[in-house]
């Protein structure tokens, strides 16, 4: 037994000293030490020792298993402090190279120009103002003249959650909860994201941005209307900028007009940006239809008022000549790099 004992040990002892890694440290302690281990199995047998021999063979049996555990111990020491000088060496850093520099984000196109069309309309004095993007059919549509039956609440148009909510396709049903409120009189806009169910293309996407305004007050009349958004094109564009308005339909004013803005590239003479025509379409405008007023509680009577809408991405395609609504969208660093 002594003599297995010692062959045992010596074994431990020439495997451990021969291993090049760690992990085979734990393979040999499995093999000496483990519940099938070598030296197990030495204790399991000790029932075949005569009983005057046990106690003696006990002890050299724990006198082996302490030696393979002090040595194995030291093996791994050694492993570990390799291990940390390697990790030491890899991750040295050297103090007299020149600091990395920080790359910082900057605003978005998008975001630039809303806070140059927002500020426009505060120093005019208007109000800024938000609302939900998830909304109820009736503001999104009855409550600004659109009814059951129109053409817009199709659903290849509008985006529905069910059949009384929507995802918005106009911040114009912000405009109704603030006449709701019955403050009077009102100046605002009401910037955000909109949802229309159409394919991705150049000039469209099922999600984008509107500015909408919405001005109420008495002996509010059409030439208000008219001079306000020419200022607000001017500022916007440059002040050499001319507008005009052409009659149109909207379903919540009346009357309705588009305007258009002189091509602040050719100047009105025509070219490739305006298509040759000298003039750009920017926005939908017209003076606040009696029934919305009505439906809103406000006296068509007493007060008047105009609102007008306005896409923030065609804005921001004209007035940096982009050519693809889809470059907003995608991320690509070389082309928000140039704002």
């Amino acid at each position: 037994m002594k003599d297995k004992l010692e062959s045992i040990l010596s074994n431990a002892m020439t495997q451990i000293e021969a291993s090049v890694e760690l992990d085979k440290l734990n393979d040999i302690r499995v093999a000496f030490l483990g519940k099938k281990g070598e030296l197990t199995s030495v204790l399991k047998s000790m029932k075949d020792v005569a009983p005057e021999e046990r106690p003696k063979v006990g002890q050299l049996v724990n006198e082996a298993r302490n030696r393979i555990e002090t040595k194995l111990e030291e093996k791994k020491a050694v492993f570990e402090r390799k291990i940390r000088e390697e990790k030491m060496k890899a991750e040295v850093i050297d103090v007299t190279l020149p600091g990395r520099k920080m790359e910082i984000g900057h605003r978005h196109p998008n975001t630039i120009t809303l806070e140059e069309v927002e500020k426009i309309f505060i120093g005019m004095g208007y109000e800024v103002v938000e609302g939900p993007e998830v909304e109820y059919d009736y503001y999104n549509f009855e409550a600004l003249n659109i009814p059951e039956n129109h053409p817009a609440k199709d659903e290849q148009d509008t985006f529905y959650v069910n059949d009384k909510i929507v995802l918005r396709t106009q911040t114009s049903s912000v405009q109704v909860h603030v006449m709701e409120e019955g403050k009077l009189p009102i100046r605002m806009i009401s910037p955000g994201r909109v949802f229309r169910s159409d394919d991705v293309d150049a000039t469209h996407s099922p999600s984008f941005h509107q500015i909408e305004g919405l001005v109420i007050d008495k002996n509010v009349t059409f030439a208000d209307l008219k001079g306000t958004l020419e200022q607000f094109a001017k500022q916007l564009f440059g002040e050499k900028t001319k507008v005009k308005f052409r009659p149109h339909h909207f379903p919540f004013t009346e009357p309705s007009a588009e305007m258009d803005v002189t091509c602040f590239k050719c100047g009105g003479k025509g070219c490739r940006f305006c298509k040759g025509e000298g003039w750009i379409e920017i926005l939908g405008c017209g003076m606040v239809h009696p029934h919305v007023f009505e439906m809103s509680g406000i006296n068509p009577e007493e007060y008047t008022g105009f609102a007008f809408g306005v896409g923030l991405e065609r804005i921001a395609l004209l007035k940096y000549e982009i050519d693809d609504m889809r470059l907003l969208y995608e991320n690509d660093k070389r082309f928000l790099s140039q704002f």
